[in-house]
């Protein structure tokens, strides 16, 4: 199971990412990932399934979840649900960060929790109805939230193998970043842990250990993903997507595809009726 990295991208002109969770008619899964925002997950309606770390939570109306930067989380919401989301970058709390560099919060009692719930609810709505002048507002209630979360839920320790988790996570979240933006090229293993002042056999050991496939899997399905865009959206050969996204030829990118779609690119165009 693919454990990936997200980059997440604050709201336009809010310093914050804030929406509904896309999971609110159920049936729905969010695969193992990481990022360096924290995140609050706040259920409104419904019961969603967290697993966060080697912990199951399950969350019911007015219950919330606080996810650290760069801690491997999944959701499993079966049933419909609404759950507000908000996500504040990393670099939000850099003038409160520990000595090893991170900070990291955690649920208190029932009266802290409920100043935390009714801050973000009312955030959301301000949010949501975006009447004239809402950002100012808006922001306001999330610096008061910001100013509770580093006064009151902020924890003093961190556990070693949490700490060596993240410290590992955010070498990892480099790479994988360098290989998206260059996964066109060769990236022979050697040379990418060179650049990042690795050994290949420790880079080739992260990989194992937190995205669960070695260095060339991760590489590959890379290509497959971004050439898929373009075998949907165009009407360019298989050959020439192929080049185009770091296949030596249609054969390699073929082998690659059906590997993972269970099908050639031309059938899985033709079944999408997209090209020609």
């Amino acid at each position: 199971m693919d454990i990936r990295h997200e980059l997440v991208i604050p709201n336009d002109d809010l310093p914050f990412r804030m929406f509904i969770f896309e999971g609110r008619e159920g049936n729905y899964k969010v695969t193992k990932h990481w990022h360096h925002s924290v995140e609050i997950f706040l259920v409104q309606e419904g019961v969603i399934d967290f697993y966060i770390n080697n912990s199951h939570l399950s969350l019911a109306r007015q219950d919330f979840v606080l996810v650290n930067s760069n801690e491997v989380h999944s959701i499993e919401c079966p049933d419909p649900n609404i759950t507000i989301v908000l996500q504040i970058p990393g670099e939000t709390f850099d003038d409160y960060m520990g000595e090893e560099g991170y900070v990291n919060f955690e649920k208190k009692d029932e009266v802290q929790n409920k100043r935390l719930t009714d801050l973000v609810t009312s955030m959301f709505s301000v949010y949501e109805k975006q009447e004239y002048g809402y950002s100012l507002m808006v922001k306001s209630r999330f610096y008061e939230l910001l100013y509770l979360l580093v006064t009151e839920f902020k924890t003093g320790t961190m556990d070693k193998e949490v700490l060596r988790q993240k410290k590992q996570l955010d070498k990892l979240s480099g790479v994988t970043q360098y290989m998206r933006e260059n996964y066109d090229q060769e990236l022979k293993l050697d040379e990418v842990a060179g650049r990042f002042g690795f050994s290949p056999t420790y880079l080739s050991r992260i990989f194992q250990k937190y995205a669960q496939v070695n260095y060339r899997t991760y590489l590959i399905d890379l290509r497959v993903k971004y050439a898929v865009r373009e075998l949907i959206s165009t009407g360019h050969e298989i050959g020439e997507i192929a080049m185009n996204h770091g296949f030596p030829d249609s054969r390699a990118f073929s082998k690659a595809f059906k590997k993972r779609y269970g099908c050639l690119p031309s059938e899985y165009r033709k079944n999408l009726g997209a090209g020609p």
